[in-house]
């Protein structure tokens, strides 16, 4: 049975930046979730929707970020219908946040008013293609931003973008608290799991504690650990042969 690999991205990402991964595994079927249009945080059967996975397919989950969050629960909750995992540089499930700005309390409603505000006075329009060139910048060593400039502009300046941001955000605490409730309890048959791990670049900084938590996370799944030290936290932008290498074995 040929297998669906279904990329979940990050915050703030878009499939076009994952193109690269795309280009160096032509023979498969590899299918990019949209952020802008699906919430990496929503549930399986939405996320299933959304990349239109066939009903019997032998699935293989790719997460970055938050995105391996998501690929987490997928594969923990449903495990007969994942056949592989790999975790690219994946938030970690002690990454929780602040309980009092989760999505439905008051600070949340607070947050989210501003950023409405922001949006109808048009500050997402004039700084939204420079946050991105920083994300860029801060979180890539190669600093080549697949996006053209009309891409940037149009996902990005959207006046409605950084509200997205944050819902994306503050929803992934809640996601890694459920999350860590399941890699803590009785966890039956994972799907093999290969988890790449950035310690170069801006990621040089934390990388000891990051490498120590993803090593432990990895002794829970019985996954294999690969250390990037030549990529910052946007592996797909850095070193996407070593996603594609991954995804081949």
């Amino acid at each position: 049975m040929t297998t669906t690999w279904v990329v979940l991205p990050g915050l703030a990402e878009t499939p076009e930046e994952f193109g690269r991964v795309v280009e160096l595994l032509p023979g498969l079927d590899l299918r990019v979730v949209d952020p802008w249009c699906t919430p990496i945080t929503s549930g399986v059967d939405e996320l299933r929707r959304a990349a239109g996975v066939p009903a019997e397919a032998e699935i293989g989950l790719i997460g970055h970020s938050i995105g391996g969050l998501a690929v987490l629960r997928w594969a923990l909750t449903r495990p007969l219908e994942v056949s592989r995992v790999v975790l690219v540089d994946t938030s970690l499930t002690s990454e929780t946040g602040w309980r009092w700005l989760y999505p439905g309390t008051r600070g949340d409603r607070a947050v989210r008013a501003f950023l409405r505000l922001l949006g109808r006075i048009g500050v997402p329009q004039l700084l939204g293609p420079a946050v991105r060139r920083l994300i860029v910048r801060i979180g890539s060593t190669s600093n080549r931003d697949l996006l053209s400039k009309a891409t940037a502009r149009k996902r990005y300046g959207a006046a409605l973008s950084w509200l997205l941001f944050w819902g994306e955000l503050a929803s992934s605490w809640e996601l890694a608290a459920e999350v860590g409730k399941l890699v803590a309890g009785p966890v039956g048959e994972v799907p093999p799991t290969t988890l790449l791990v950035a310690t170069g670049g801006s990621s040089r900084f934390t990388a000891d504690r990051w490498l120590a938590g993803q090593r432990r996370l990895a002794d829970l799944l019985d996954g294999t650990v690969e250390v990037l030290p030549d990529s910052a936290h946007l592996v797909h932008l850095d070193r996407p042969d070593a996603i594609a290498t991954a995804v081949g074995r």
